[in-house]
């Protein structure tokens, strides 16, 4: 018979049972199941609502069933619906009456609440130290790179020079973002809602602050209808989730892009490449390509969270058993995916001299020929003008603006001299854009300086 069973004159039809039953995936919460469990007991039985004998027995009890639940000893049952009433079952069978007694004052709604936070906040902490150390390894390739130049892009357009470094930066803050997101999220999943019952609360003298002290939370739930069914902080962490597979995907399609013969900017290593059954010259991105694939599943998960709550009246309903199987996988992709790419892009080759050469293609100096003309005196929009149409003589004499001569260049304007060579060199329109935030060599190095503090500090 179920443990909730005595109102009902027949058993639940077997399909049922499958249909409703939850343990296939969240057994995974059986740690944190048993260790709110325990907390719950010894709240119990220090309150005087269970005898003191019967709350130690319980807790030595359930730390049993967690040893053998990890060595393998332990087979869920589908009959028991959820990771919930198996570890209760567990118990009862092993101990009898004084294991019935665990439920008292709490119910599966607030106690599935409660596992779920538990839940998060240990993998949102192990997906917190996978992104500092990805953020490490972006700052190890910038420091590696701060003289390696390339062209930056607008519209997928060469548009000015810049340093692998640089870019490599602009990521950098990018999972720093990240990093916030997740610990701000984990604040808002930090709060403690055991007690609040099926939706009411519970007519006994319960220590809620105890039991949020003894797990590690940071506060208790102040509404028993809301205690049961938030799962803002579940969706949030999908959001989250959602933004970092976000970043990541841009990253692998510009590694894609330069992984191709047309830009040759990257090599993969041969340990995360791959080839092809048919072509032999073939060594396809495929890790940068399937992270960009698996990015569409979590913003999927976001999104079935997200319409999966909407229509919910308060407080608890069975609609919300799905939310663990989409923030999950959510958990499990993103886990998937960041170790892979952090050692992908640790081991890429960077092809320096096509970098430079690409940078030196597509008039990446333009810019610079017209900011020298307005240091000069002549407006900005007039040395535009002058500047695009130098670009246009040279597409049509297929050459570059610097293998301009300087008759060429006079007769653009008169303005031109000597020593425009230089200010349209690679190094001069790189290193000249020396303010916060800039490409020069110098604010890049600052950056970096100032990022390994950052990251010391996340």
């Amino acid at each position: 018979m179920k443990l909730w069973g005595g109102r009902f004159q027949k058993p639940t039809d077997k399909k049922v049972d499958d249909f409703n039953s939850s343990i296939r995936f969240d057994s995974r919460m059986y740690k944190q199941d048993i260790q709110g469990s325990m907390a719950h007991a010894e709240m119990l039985g220090k309150q005087g609502i269970i005898p003191k004998a019967d709350s130690e027995l319980i807790v030595k009890t359930l730390g049993e069933i967690l040893a053998d639940i990890e060595s393998g000893k332990v087979e869920f049952e589908i009959d028991a619906e959820d990771i919930h009433m198996n570890v209760e079952k567990l118990l009862t069978e092993r101990i009898g009456d004084a294991g019935k007694r665990l439920h008292t004052g709490r119910s599966r709604n607030d106690q599935v609440a409660l596992d779920i936070r538990m839940y998060l906040k240990d993998e949102t902490e192990e997906i917190l130290q996978m992104l500092k150390k990805l953020l490490g390894t972006i700052i190890s390739l910038a420091e590696q790179h701060t003289d390696t130049i390339m062209p930056g892009y607008t519209h997928l357009q060469k548009a000015q020079p810049i340093t692998f470094a640089h870019h490599a930066m602009a990521y950098f803050e990018m999972f720093s973002r990240d990093v916030s997101r997740l610990t701000d999220c984990r604040k808002r999943t930090n709060v403690m809602p055991l007690g609040s019952g099926a939706l009411a609360g519970t007519t006994y003298p319960l220590d809620r602050e105890f039991v949020a002290s003894k797990l590690g939370f940071g506060s208790v739930t102040q509404n028993s209808l809301d205690g049961v069914s938030d799962r803002d902080f579940v969706i949030e962490l999908a959001s989250c989730l959602s933004v970092i597979m976000m970043h990541l995907s841009r990253f692998c399609e510009e590694l894609i892009l330069w992984s191709s013969h047309e830009f040759a900017f990257v090599e993969m290593d041969d340990a995360f490449s791959t080839g092809s059954s048919i072509m032999p010259q073939k060594k396809n991105p495929d890790v940068a390509e399937l992270i960009r694939g698996k990015t569409g599943r979590v913003y999927g998960h976001l999104m079935g969270l997200l319409t999966t709550m909407k229509g919910l009246p308060l407080a608890y309903n069975k609609d919300m058993q799905e939310d663990k199987e989409p923030i999950f996988d959510a958990i499990d992709t993103v886990k998937l995916c960041l170790p892979v790419f952090n050692d992908m892009i640790a081991t890429m080759k960077i092809n320096k001299d096509n970098m430079l050469k690409g940078a030196k293609g597509g008039f990446t100096n333009a810019t610079d020929a017209a900011d020298y003309l307005v240091k000069k005196g002549l407006p900005f929009r007039s040395a535009h003008e002058v500047v695009g149409k130098m670009v246009l003589y040279a597409i049509n004499n297929n050459k570059t603006i610097d293998e301009f001569t300087m008759q060429e260049f006079k007769a653009c304007s008169d303005i031109f001299d000597e020593d425009i060579y230089d200010a349209i060199s690679m190094e001069t329109c790189v290193n000249g854009r020396n303010i916060t935030g800039g490409p020069a060599k110098e604010m890049v190095e600052k950056a970096i300086a100032d990022a390994k503090t950052r990251l010391k500090s996340l």
